[in-house]
């Protein structure tokens, strides 16, 4: 029998192959507290496991995960991490401060083949899929092994990647994540963003009620085309009218993300008619102004403009907020993430 990493495993999973060790099947709710709660790395530490329970899981299965290369801070408290895979490729994660909590920032690719041209990520292509294992591994980093891991309250998978083009490992990495045996995080502080996939997009609002966030950035097809390739395959009415259909209980609401490019996608114009677009939608606007990244000719907009572009938002009653990007100075905020340069560091 070929060895398992639990890592990889969601409860029903993990249920069902301790069953066929002819076990009882808590045992696995007893081995995921271990795992995302006490954060044991190995089989002997689970002591409510009988010593030849845990002598049988070890000849059987593994616990591989995820290891730390490099940390970078920021001035403002942001830090980044760099972690190596077992294949000797990387990807970056993000634990971002707030006021009262942080927030880990995850990936669920080494990197992206969505293509936008805003975005560090996807200008070396998409490489692979993470397992759900490498995906709940950098959590399991920030939240056990890092001493601001008690303050980690939300958790967002905007890191690298495209979420929705991993969909079943970034599906089960969820469950591991909201699961009371897991990491025991409410639906309500897990939030996935998308550049817009929408047959995915309907597809999660069918299988898990978590936030959601839409990478917009723009308000008419042919900017938002030039920004975000994938608009040509599913443009904005497609991907409106499944946002208007996308279920959110209770008085959560839509996030859409619009980062805002110096003389492409920020004037007043834009702004009025972004309002008629957005009209009907119970959401919330998240504005960040374009950060800069390598061999990128964009800028972002003046103060000014960015200020203007709010208030007519919200003269017409749009929830829409500024973001501040954290992280900047150390290639970790919005876009800017590209474990490849990382790597290069390194060598």
């Amino acid at each position: 029998m070929k060895k398992i990493n639990l890592y990889n495993l969601g409860l029903s999973e993990l249920e069902a192959f301790i069953a066929h060790l002819g076990k009882e099947r808590y045992r696995a709710r007893q081995i995921m507290k271990w795992l995302y709660q006490k954060g044991a790395v190995s089989f002997m530490e689970m002591t409510d496991l009988s010593q030849e329970f845990r002598k049988e899981m070890a000849e059987i299965a593994y616990l591989e995960g995820i290891t730390l290369v490099k940390v970078k801070t920021s001035q403002d408290g942001t830090k980044k991490y760099l972690f190596r895979l077992s294949d000797g490729l990387s990807v970056e994660s993000v634990l971002i401060p707030g006021r009262n909590h942080h927030t880990a920032c995850l990936s669920t690719q080494v990197g992206c083949r969505m293509g936008c041209v805003f975005c560090l990520t996807g200008k070396g292509g998409l490489k692979r899929n993470l397992l759900p294992g490498e995906i709940v591994g950098q959590l399991l980093y920030l939240k056990l092994r890092q001493p601001e891991g008690r303050e980690v309250k939300n958790v967002v998978f905007m890191g690298m990647g495209e979420p929705l083009d991993n969909y079943e490992n970034t599906l089960k990495a969820v469950e591991i994540i909201t699961s009371p045996y897991g990491f025991n995080f409410s639906q309500r502080k897990v939030t996935l963003s998308t550049c817009g996939l929408v047959p995915m997009i309907e597809r999660l609002g069918r299988d898990i009620s978590i936030n959601l966030a839409i990478s917009l950035n723009a308000a008419d097809n042919r900017t938002r085309s030039f920004l975000m390739p994938i608009n040509n395959t599913y443009p904005l009415e497609d991907l409106l009218s499944t946002c208007r259909k996308y279920p959110m209980p209770g008085r959560r609401m839509l996030t859409f993300e619009y980062i805002l490019v110096a003389g492409i996608n920020d004037s007043v114009a834009d702004a009025q008619n972004l309002i008629k677009l957005l009209q009907g939608i119970r959401c919330k606007l998240n504005l960040i102004a374009f950060n800069p990244i390598p061999g990128c000719p964009f800028k972002p907009p003046k103060e000014a403009d960015i200020r203007a572009f709010q208030q007519v938002l919200i003269k017409h009653h749009l929830t829409a907020i500024v973001r501040a990007s954290k992280g900047s100075d150390i290639m970790a905020a919005c876009g800017q993430l590209s474990a490849q340069n990382e790597e290069e560091n390194l060598c």
